[in-house]
């Protein structure tokens, strides 16, 4: 076994020698130096400006502060499963068109998904805002994140149904199933496993992406923290961001956690139902 791995690992690189250890060795140090100074660079900057005073974390010590914060994560929360369950609709809705057998509802489909696919998200939300929805911003957040990500999500489960081996629906279609029937029956169900993971994480983008709603006013998680910060002594910028970024990120931990979750129980249930050789 061994020989087999050293062999293997000498057909896929060269060994370094002693002067390339060397080498290799110096260009780690000046890069872990280079990251230092770096970190003290900016750490000195926002410590000349007393970001790091302990008075600048006062204003969280104030119920109606926490309450804001908890008001911004409910919002947060509230765009992302609209947006999330409208993507997944809409994505599932053009994936069928791109899989259509009629040409012109295929290329409908196919310029629409590209189309909002290429389109910037932040300018898409910031046109919708003006043009559409200029007095409701959660409105203008939830169609611009549900128009991209559908079409994202389109894509996703689109080749996820065309990664299906072949073999699968030519046997339904020689049953007699329709094409409905092969989709909903033979190739979705198939397919919703190996997508699930992308699927989960387009999701997780979506969760990022409604921070964007800070350039509409809709007073999402980070919005809430800015106004925070515009209205305490100092603006306490680095006390905003050690209180933001654990939230978004448990929130993403989460989201992933509940996808693995799902995933292994899916493997598990069609673990259950393949049955066993004799």
């Amino acid at each position: 076994m061994s020989s087999s791995r050293s062999a293997s690992a000498s057909v896929l690189y060269d060994a370094p020698g002693p002067r390339a250890r060397v080498r290799y060795r110096a260009l780690g140090v000046l890069a872990v130096l280079g990251i230092a100074g770096l970190l003290w660079y900016a750490y000195d900057k926002l410590d000349s400006t007393g970001q790091f005073a302990p008075e600048l974390w006062e204003p969280f010590q104030y119920t109606a502060v926490q309450q804001r914060i908890l008001d911004g994560l409910l919002a947060t929360l509230k765009a992302f499963a609209l947006a999330a369950v409208l993507s997944l609709l809409l994505g599932a809705l053009l994936a069928a068109g791109r899989l259509s057998d009629h040409k012109p509802v295929r290329a409908v489909s196919t310029a629409v998904v590209q189309f909002f696919r290429a389109m910037p998200l932040l300018i898409m939300i910031f046109a919708l805002y003006r043009g559409l929805f200029a007095g409701d911003p959660f409105w203008a957040l939830v169609t611009g994140l549900t128009l991209y990500n559908g079409s994202v999500q389109a894509e996703i489960i689109r080749s996820g149904v065309e990664a299906v081996p072949r073999g699968q629906g030519e046997a339904a279609y020689a049953l007699g199933m329709r094409k409905s029937q092969v989709m909903l029956s033979i190739l979705v169900p198939q397919a919703v496993r190996s997508m699930l993971p992308a699927i989960i994480s387009q999701m997780v983008v979506t969760l990022k992406d409604t921070s964007l709603g800070f350039v509409i006013t809709y007073p999402e998680l980070l919005y809430a923290i800015k106004i925070i910060a515009s209205n305490s002594t100092g603006y306490p910028y680095v006390p905003t961001v050690l209180v933001a970024t654990p939230i978004y990120i448990t929130m993403c931990l989460l989201l992933t956690a509940l996808a693995r979750w799902i995933e292994a129980r899916g493997r598990r249930g069609a673990n259950r139902r393949t049955p066993v050789p004799a």
